[in-house]
């Protein structure tokens, strides 16, 4: 009799559905018979304007030790972030670091140190689609608050915590909506959290914004004992395709985090790279001026196209189709186009589009393709 192995496995992994990033140019490529230099992809919120040059000559300098394990510690990469991170006010150590295989690493290990098998997490609607699958992975329930304006309740998340609860899961600015969260209310719900429900503020996109109210949560950490900053090096800093992200917490934190993280986790090559992009403020000026110019470029053909559109302060914007239109349809019509976007349907927004920014040259291809599909 063969052996049913869906139920030897674990149970919080039986429902779960695996997570489908963007869809890749050549996969495109094959299944449409394009050439990949035809195709446009902005659909996984990278980096249009290519690595850094100092991070492809780190990356260069580490070919001779390819047979060496990467420091397992990742020394140099926790030293430049200490050095970048530290203000006069407070002095980060490499001791509340954790390094990850991606940003998305440091979910994973807060997930299984601090949740038990039927605890909760508590994330907001429309959020991050990770945060459920590891909260589920481990047979937790992922409790979702209802979203305000495609963006984070504050107090319907507050009022979603219960005794069950371990984690709830923050993203500022917000993925897929671009919504972002000012310091005054992310202080005042801080302030409310028990002290033993742990806050993670994911940042992924922090680099990009530039509002005046906007917080930087590493300086909230020496008030909230219970937060944890995660941080990647995959968007501002170019380096997607290496999955290196960080963690910040107190040390306390940080050392249960580090019990779990796998060794090695983090590559030499994304070590060195992510080093050396942390000193090249040019190449992140000048993806920050791209960003900004691409956003104005896109919104603008939104407003153009009649196309409403969610406010963001990320390097992506989620667009509604008319009504009427199936945003699925016009998903495919732009892939037999050339030009990949993402349905964001599993985010509960069926009828939105969401588009990463990219270079001029790319955001034209995809107005002009997006004109031709409504047309």
């Amino acid at each position: 009799m063969a052996v049913d192995f869906q139920q030897l496995a674990v149970e919080g992994v039986r429902g779960l559905m695996p997570y489908q990033p963007g869809k890749p140019i050549d996969e495109l490529a094959r299944e449409l018979g394009l050439k990949e230099a035809d195709i446009v992809k902005l659909a996984s919120n990278e980096n249009p304007l290519g690595p850094s040059p100092k991070a492809l000559a780190a990356i260069q300098a580490e070919l001779a030790d390819l047979t060496r394990y990467p420091d397992g510690a990742g020394f140099e990469l926790k030293k430049a972030l200490c050095n970048k991170l530290s203000t006069d006010a407070y002095n980060i150590g490499p001791e509340q670091i954790t390094l990850g295989n991606g940003s998305s690493d440091i979910l994973d290990f807060i997930t299984r140190v601090f949740v038990n098998d039927g605890d909760d997490v508590v994330v907001s609607q429309h959020a991050f689609a990770i945060y459920g699958l590891v909260a589920r992975m481990v047979g937790a329930h992922c409790i979702a608050a209802p979203a305000k304006n495609y963006g984070h309740d504050l107090d319907a998340m507050l009022a979603a915590i219960t005794e069950k609860t371990r984690i709830v899961f923050i993203t500022n600015p917000n993925n897929p909506t671009g919504t972002w969260l000012g310091k005054t209310e992310l202080v005042n719900f801080l302030d409310q959290v028990p002290e033993n429900v742990l806050v993670l503020l994911d940042e992924a996109y922090f680099e990009y914004v530039n509002e005046a109210d906007f917080p930087d949560g590493i300086e909230l950490l020496p008030h909230y004992p219970n937060l944890v900053i995660t941080r990647t090096f995959s968007k501002a800093y170019g380096l997607a395709s290496l999955r290196v992200g960080y963690g910040v917490s107190s040390p306390e934190l940080a050392d249960l985090l580090n019990r779990v993280r796998p060794p090695f986790n983090v590559d030499s090559f994304a070590l060195a790279a992510a080093t050396a992009a942390l000193t090249d403020d040019d190449y992140v000026a000048q993806s920050i001026a791209i960003n900004n110019a691409g956003m104005q470029q896109l919104t603008a053909a939104f407003k153009a196209l009649e196309l409403s559109f969610i406010p963001s302060v990320g390097n992506f914007v989620a667009f509604r189709v008319p009504d009427g239109v199936n945003a699925m349809d016009v998903y495919k019509q732009l892939l037999a186009r050339g030009v990949i976007v993402r349905p964001v349907a599993n985010y509960e927004m069926p009828e939105y589009l969401r588009v990463s920014i990219g270079t001029e040259a790319e955001n034209t291809a995809f107005i002009y393709a997006l004109t031709a599909v409504l047309s």
